[in-house]
């Protein structure tokens, strides 16, 4: 009777661990899901984003200049979050060209919507001319446009990536990681 009684409470137990768990990963998801859409997303024009794009640490970044109009951004944006969710060493930063003023109707469902969960930037300097050049003179302005960077080294890419494995090789071919 013992046996049975104990082997009872283990199942109850049991039971009760695995249903909490199953809850814990929902709420998971869904706290992963409002982070996106109470994401705050600030405005800068390049003067407040220039320092974003500088290093005196060791640290690599990873800077995306992107559009949700785009279409070989919008192609490359789940490459680049499944890297920076795989590499939380390295900082993954997406400067998105879109309007200020479609950030809550726009942006922020379509980051839901394709689970982007990184760090995002709104970018808002009419006067791309001069920012375009202090960025890399040889930066035609088109997007996609990705910096990768440390204190050291500096790349400039003036394309899309294919997949998640064209990221990882520019990055280990690059900052010998």
């Amino acid at each position: 009777m013992k046996k049975k009684g104990i082997l009872v409470s283990f199942i109850v137990t049991l039971c009760f661990l695995v249903s909490c768990k199953d809850n814990k990963n929902e709420a998971s998801k869904v706290d992963k899901s409002e982070a996106i859409i109470s994401q705050d997303i600030p405005v800068y024009d390049f003067e407040g984003l220039e320092p974003l794009l500088y290093t005196q640490n060791n640290k690599t970044y990873l800077i995306n200049f992107w559009a949700m109009w785009c279409l070989p951004c919008v192609e490359e944006l789940p490459y680049i979050q499944e890297y920076a969710n795989k590499n939380p060493n390295v900082e993954v930063i997406l400067v998105s060209m879109d309007f200020p003023k479609d950030i809550e109707t726009k942006l922020k469902p379509f980051l839901k919507k394709n689970n982007i969960t990184t760090k995002v930037v709104l970018l808002d300097d009419p006067d791309a001319n001069s920012w375009i050049n202090k960025i890399n003179p040889e930066w035609s302005g088109a997007i996609p446009f990705t910096i990768m960077f440390n204190s050291e080294k500096r790349f400039y890419y003036e394309r899309s990536f294919d997949d998640l494995q064209d990221i990882e090789i520019e990055i280990s071919k690059n900052f010998n990681k």
